[in-house]
């Protein structure tokens, strides 16, 4: 009960999915008879130690890399078990199979679950690496970037009005205005009873009278315009362009994208349900591989301490089907359908 596996699955499994590699700390009893704590260490603050002559790597540093490290105390050093055979490597340090005194005085040990990857490099690429070669994260990162000074820029003017000089002149003299500051009294009057008339719910169907005369050459001059200015909504223009990045960054995550929310822009591309339901029992099966792989420090430590009748399980929730009059079921190889 001291050991938080939920949290502890929860954060390799994120580890597996952003860094291709996770780091587990298993710690053993002080004689080394048996493990009795299990430990996540986030595998962004983890760096492997140079390499021996054999290519294996014989330590993990744990620090706080995103600041400069002054000194050796910040960093800590934990023995790494062998990449491709932790469980022999464990044995041979504690000589458990033979009831020997252990090798080794460390009680804490390092196990590094890898995704295979088709290269070889000393740090795993995750898949989703190409989002940046391919520059398809800049072309998100710079849309939501253009939407954003897009709307930051622009001015959302419903009415253009435009008066004339003669109207105000008309007004100050029916009114007998002669004083300058009543005059301009009088002009931010009028043109209030002109916003409070356009604007409003109770304003709606109303109806403005305004004057107007020809001029000598033919044309019409109007004391008062009203323009209404036909405003779409802002940030529109890149609709298509974000519905494709973002089906990019869900196809390099592996993810489809109708499985973590709505596709973003005016369509909606929404799969049926029975759709759905593939789309999430493919993703679960998907995920099989990487839980075996996460699973080594499992069955490292139920072998270790002996236990029997021990498998570790991370069952599927399969969606069901109207006809079964249940939501959903778990599904794990450990236990029959009955069970």
């Amino acid at each position: 009960m001291d050991n938080s596996l939920a949290s502890y699955f929860l954060g390799v499994c994120q580890d597996f999915k952003h860094f291709g590699f996770c780091v587990s700390i298993i710690i053993l009893s002080s004689d080394g008879s048996k493990v009795v704590r299990i430990l996540r260490k986030e595998a962004c603050y983890c760096r492997f130690a140079p390499a021996d002559k054999s290519g294996s790597i014989p330590y993990i540093l744990y620090a706080n890399w995103r600041k400069s490290i002054s000194s050796k105390d910040e960093v800590e050093k934990i023995e790494l078990l062998d990449f491709h055979s932790p469980w022999a490597d464990l044995q041979e340090r504690m000589q458990s199979a033979k009831g020997k005194k252990p090798k080794s005085n460390t009680r804490k040990f390092a196990i590094v679950s890898r995704v295979p990857t088709p290269d070889s490099t000393y740090y795993p690429i995750p898949y989703y690496g190409s989002l940046f070669k391919g520059n398809w994260y800049n072309i998100k990162r710079l849309i939501g970037m253009a939407k954003e000074a897009k709307l930051k820029n622009s001015a959302p003017i419903k009415y253009h009005i435009e008066i004339a000089n003669r109207f105000w002149d008309g007004i100050f003299k029916a009114e007998g205005i002669t004083d300058r500051k009543k005059q301009m009294d009088r002009v931010v009057e009028e043109k209030e009873k002109i916003i409070n008339f356009l604007t409003g719910m109770e304003n709606s169907g109303k109806v403005l009278f305004s004057t107007f005369y020809i001029s000598p050459d033919g044309h019409e001059q109007h004391d008062v315009v009203i323009n209404k200015v036909e405003t779409e909504k802002e940030g529109g223009d890149w609709s298509t362009d974000i519905i494709e990045a973002v089906n990019m960054m869900c196809f390099t995550m592996r993810v489809h994208s109708n499985l973590v929310g709505s596709v973003p822009g005016k369509s909606q591309t929404n799969n049926s349900g029975s759709d759905k339901r593939e789309l999430y029992t493919i993703a679960q099966a998907l995920q099989k591989p990487y839980h075996d792989l996460l699973f080594t420090v499992h069955h490292i430590i139920i072998r270790f301490n002996g236990w029997e009748g021990v498998h570790p399980d991370c069952p599927f929730i399969m969606l069901s089907t109207l006809d079964e009059n249940r939501d959903a079921k778990l599904v794990t190889p450990n236990k029959t359908e009955e069970e």
